[in-house]
């Protein structure tokens, strides 16, 4: 570890290879806790390179828990978190939005970091049973176009950074690389981010591995489509500006996308969205996340998109495949 701090205090960067290999032995917990600390700042005060970025991802990839779901044409959909908005689970709603449309969606998750309640919060409040079962996992795929994917479960090597993410108290590598160590490698990703300079990175990134996606950061903060103001739109190494009312819909108020202060309230809310029974605001967050994700995956227009979007909310598509599994 001495050469490698030695080497980013010199401000120096690190290949894809070194990354991978520092990140590999930091969580076999070949490093004390001051060494750990210290190569953590380093991130903290200037942005990751593309090769880190990649070396660090394939290092935490390698040591998850394997999952082969390559039968399966699947997407992702994803937000970095830390937006610090305390929205309602708009990711995990669009999810089972999208799976009610038809297509297969393996989303990665975890509890909250830095909101209410996060996706495995939300899911676990409904009745979802967290597993790395690969069998079971399949047979949900199959049934109700989704798979859940609670993140402890595939990387238990986080387990030995935990304790000094937790007293450090700030973000780091480990938030970023959150988003893209799917340990079922999807090919398609919508990606919510919290800041454009980070879109840039994670656009850099994903393009780099052959990943099909869509990155959205709506501009007054949020790290998924809010409505509430223009968003960015990186794809394909392009990015765009994009109002909401040039896809269709009405600006939003902060407010209206409130998740509640307590888990049960962000289910209840949850379940009030998924029964046809939301806001216009709420619904409209949700179709027009779900539509850029079926866009994403489909390849179909966005008009397309948000019409299949809404036919699977409002018709209780969307609603059947939470059904189906909880049932599991």
């Amino acid at each position: 570890m001495k050469s490698i701090l030695n080497k980013l205090i010199n401000k120096k960067t690190l290949s894809a290879k070194e990354a991978e290999n520092v990140l590999v032995d930091i969580t076999n917990g070949k490093y004390n806790n001051y060494q750990l600390v210290s190569f953590l700042t380093v991130f903290l005060m200037r942005q990751l390179t593309v090769d880190e970025f990649k070396g660090f991802r394939e290092a935490l990839l390698k040591q998850s828990l394997q999952v082969d779901l390559g039968d399966y044409e699947t997407i992702d959909l994803v937000g970095t978190g830390g937006d610090g908005k305390d929205t309602f689970n708009i990711s995990t709603l669009s999810s089972f939005v999208v799976a009610g449309a038809g297509y297969k969606v393996t989303k990665h998750g975890n509890y909250a970091s830095s909101s209410v309640s996060g996706s495995s919060n939300v899911l676990e409040y409904l009745g979802y049973k967290f597993t790395n079962n690969q069998d079971v996992l399949k047979q949900q795929l199959e049934d109700a176009n989704i798979a859940f994917l609670h993140a402890p479960l595939f990387h238990p090597a986080l387990k030995n950074v935990a304790p000094v993410r937790k007293e450090l108290g700030l973000k780091t590598i480990f938030n970023l690389l959150g988003p893209v160590v799917n340990p079922s490698r999807p090919k398609h990703q919508l990606l919510g981010v919290y800041s454009k300079e980070i879109g840039e990175l994670y656009s850099d990134l994903l393009k780099d591995i052959d990943v099909n996606y869509n990155i959205v950061h709506s501009i007054d903060g949020y790290d998924e489509i809010s409505l509430t103001s223009n968003f960015d739109l990186f794809t394909a190494g392009e990015y765009t500006e994009v109002t909401p009312e040039e896809i269709g819909f009405e600006r939003a108020q902060q407010s209206e996308l409130f998740g509640g202060d307590t888990v049960e309230k962000a289910g209840a809310i949850f379940k009030n969205i998924i029964n046809g029974k939301g806001t216009k605001a709420q619904n409209n967050a949700v179709i027009a996340n779900s539509a850029y994700a079926i866009k994403t995956i489909s390849g179909k227009t966005l008009n397309e998109s948000i019409d299949l979007a809404k036919d699977s909310l409002f018709n209780g598509k969307a609603k059947r495949s939470l059904e189906l599994v909880t049932q599991h």
